[in-house]
């Protein structure tokens, strides 16, 4: 008996060993498989010279450097049909790490971050976040894949990716528009993210356009020839930010050429510097413009130079070559043309260097041998006028522009037209900006659309897909607005402060339709305010016309009714069309008090893979 008591003393024990073994092989294994949630990964640093067994380096198309001296670059790569972008980032002299990150409009609070920092002895690279006080943390769900670490001849380069979206509430969604990068360099090593506080971190903001068309552009005709518009060797002013303006006079007796593609021209050395070029062409009512090289805010600068304001190109920091579509060009020189261009350069120099010469521009090319079509221009939105207005205080507050299916089915070609890019307008209230076809009150595709949009980054916009607008359709042009700072309301307008709702769309075949816009129909508008005195117990007993609507605006009393109130007006009250040819008068027809346009279904938002979507196949 007491053998077999013993024997089963020592089944037990076997067993519990055995148990115990295969419970420790399970933990190593589940460890070994799936790294605990928010921790870093270790970096290896490939030193200079060949890596046999490095994965092979994808091809960076898109490059835009981030700080001012131009020593931090950042280069991407996107694919569409894996939704991600892979990233590069490129230092010149790495200190002990760095903070590059994303974030509505380039916040250092709740932002989605990639960290590179070293302890002293080790390096690591996290997926992290801030929150509302810019206190780091290192994120639970790891999206940010580390590729490759590597010191190279000029530095030193790391390079990672991620998907568009993550579906993790931390992680900032990647999407068709303006993206805010935020960066920042660490000087002394840390043990964890969590000591850092981004307000102490961060260097300075930098805007881009991260997904780009993933299309090839178009060969060059064989007899192309260029014009340089350039700044004349200007001495960049010793201030964060200067508007330069300079004329630059064509050729007389210039005969029609098509442009058919245009390029950036960027004194070496200021690439950090020169922020965002437009060329407008002046108009060809005005037969002479004075020549002028300066501020474009010089209250001294010759009037003519407003006369000035036709797009014909622009390009912001870390944009490509623009081409015109195969069969289509813009028109330069010949008949009702101008021989007068407007250069427009943004230098934003923030370190206040001084002694740097600039002679950045735009270098256009174009050809005799003209295109079937001509490219257009056309306005889209809102007309700049104040009876379009944003109350004060307002967070959020929208206002939407109309080109209607009267005017596309009067101005419009039987084929209808095709946009290929469009060009987002606001001023400093602007928060987003969305264009949208709409077919028998269905909206039905999305021309343009910028959730995070700037003032500060307007350039002109290749769609990844154009878009056919036939006779009888209806484009509708909204804005998104804050004012949250302003104690008065914001109204429609040139001024900075004042506020615009456009959208520029290029498009062919080109038409005589140059504007199509909309605003509130006036006498609403004064029921409004009569409503709005009434309510408020300072009724006059009239409806005033006596004095502007500017002044009418600032003399009510702004509450939540009266900004509610404003809004159901515009979403409801009949409008007045401005569906203007190019000779700036309407076309032939009844254009006030018309009818907003209906819209009983709306697109809805694109599901991503980890949503259980599936990638577009277009």
């Amino acid at each position: 008996m007491r053998i077999m008591n013993r024997e089963l003393r020592l089944q037990d024990v076997t067993i519990i060993y055995f148990t115990a073994l295969a419970t420790l092989m399970v933990i190593l294994v589940a460890s070994y498989q799936a790294p605990p949630s928010g921790t870093p990964v270790q970096v290896q640093v490939l030193g200079l010279g060949p890596h046999p067994g490095a994965s092979p380096r994808l091809p960076m198309p898109f490059r835009v450097p981030l700080d001012p001296r131009g020593e931090l670059l950042l280069l991407w790569n996107v694919s569409y049909a894996r939704q991600e972008v892979t990233m590069e980032l490129r230092v010149a002299k790495l200190r002990h790490g760095l903070v590059l990150g994303m974030s509505d409009r380039g916040e250092v609070t709740n932002a989605d971050l990639v960290l590179l920092w070293d302890s002293g002895n080790r390096s690591y690279f996290g997926d992290g976040w801030s929150d509302s006080f810019g206190r780091v943390s290192l994120d639970d769900q790891q999206d940010y894949e580390l590729l490759e670490a590597r010191q190279t001849t000029e530095g030193f380069s790391l390079t990672f990716r991620r998907p568009f979206s993550t579906c993790d509430p931390r992680d900032y969604l990647i999407q068709e528009g303006t993206v805010h990068i935020i960066y920042g360099f660490l000087e002394q090593p840390i043990t964890s993210p969590k000591h850092l506080n981004l307000t102490q971190v961060i260097a300075g903001v930098q805007r881009i356009l991260m997904l780009r068309p993933d299309t090839l552009p178009p060969m060059l005709p064989p007899d192309v020839q260029t014009l340089e518009v350039v700044a004349p060797n200007v001495v960049i002013p010793t201030q964060e930010t200067t508007y330069w303006c300079f004329i630059h006079r064509l050729p007389e007796n210039l005969p029609k050429n098509h442009i058919v593609m245009y390029e950036s021209v960027i004194t070496p050395g200021n690439e950090a510097i020169v922020h965002h070029i437009e060329v407008f062409e002046c108009s060809p009512d005005i037969q002479d413009v004075p020549s002028y090289s300066g501020s474009c805010d010089n209250k001294m600068k010759p009037g003519k130079l407003n006369f000035c304001r036709h797009v014909l190109a622009a390009w912001a920091m870390g944009a490509e070559a623009f081409y015109y579509p195969p069969d289509a060009g813009l028109p330069m020189g010949g008949p009702g043309s101008s021989r007068f261009l407007r250069l427009e350069v943004h230098y934003h120099n923030p370190l206040l260097m001084s002694g740097k010469q600039d002679s950045s521009g735009i270098r256009l090319h174009y050809t005799p041998s003209l295109r079937r079509y001509d490219a257009g221009i056309m306005e889209l939105g809102l007309v700049y006028t104040p009876v379009m207005a944003i109350p004060p205080r307002q967070q959020t507050f929208y206002l939407s522009g109309f080109c209607t299916s009267k005017c596309t089915q009067t101005a419009l070609p039987p084929g209808g037209i095709y946009i290929f890019a469009s060009q987002l307008h606001t001023h400093l209230a602007g928060r987003g900006v969305r264009t949208v076809l709409v077919k028998g009150s269905r909206e039905v595709e999305v021309v343009q659309e910028d959730p995070h949009f700037s003032t500060h980054y307007q350039t002109i916009r290749v769609l990844r897909k154009m878009v056919n607008v036939l006779p009888g359709d209806v484009l509708i042009t909204k804005c998104t607005f804050n004012t949250g700072d302003r104690t008065k309301p914001t109204v429609g307008g040139f001024g900075i402060m004042e506020e615009m709702c456009v959208n520029y769309v290029h498009y062919y075949p080109r038409t005589q339709l140059e504007l199509c816009k909309s605003h509130v129909d006036e006498e609403f508008l004064q029921k409004y305010f009569s409503f709005i005195g009434r309510f408020h117990g300072v009724d006059s007993g009239c409806v005033c016309t006596d004095i502007g609507v500017p002044q009418q605006f600032s003399q009510l009393q702004w509450d939540e009714f009266s900004a509610e109130v404003l809004d159901s007006l515009y979403n409801t009250a009949p409008i007045s069309m401005h569906c203007n040819q190019s000779t700036a008068r309407l076309f032939p027809g009844q254009w006030d008090k018309q009818p907003i346009p209906v819209v009983t279904s709306v697109l809805q938002k694109p599901r991503y893979p980890c949503q259980g979507g599936r990638p577009p196949t277009s």
